[in-house]
């Protein structure tokens, strides 16, 4: 996801903005976005596989309240949009593990396998 976009200015997202102003695009960011949209797609139909869509949106639901709870406390603090972009991140970030390892974790809870029929 970092490798994407982040606020640092060393991502994807950048570095094809920067060839894009300067001497346009070359075969080497067609070849890293095209692996970039295969994680994407691995990483997304696995979490919601996994998850499904109310798991998706449960466990969106409960980083965002816990991140507004660290906000309204003064642990957090969202002053700019660089810190607010990094918050977003990390949160999409634990969701998606979150919805990678889910298997796992309900055959622990469970004992339960999850076996997919298609």
């Amino acid at each position: 996801m970092l490798a994407t976009y982040n606020p640092s200015g060393f991502s994807f997202a950048h570095w094809v903005k920067t060839a894009f102003a300067e001497n346009g695009l070359g075969p080497e960011h067609f070849v890293v976005g095209v692996v970039l949209v295969i994680g994407w797609i691995v990483l997304l139909s696995a979490t919601y596989r996994s998850m499904g869509l109310l798991g998706l949106i449960l466990g969106a639901a409960m980083f965002g309240g816990l991140v507004w709870l660290l906000v309204d406390i003064g642990v957090l603090s969202i002053d700019s949009t660089s810190e607010l972009t990094w918050i977003i991140l990390i949160v999409a970030s634990i969701v998606l593990a979150i919805g990678l390892s889910w298997s796992h974790v309900w055959r622990r809870l469970t004992g339960q396998f999850e076996v997919d029929g298609d």
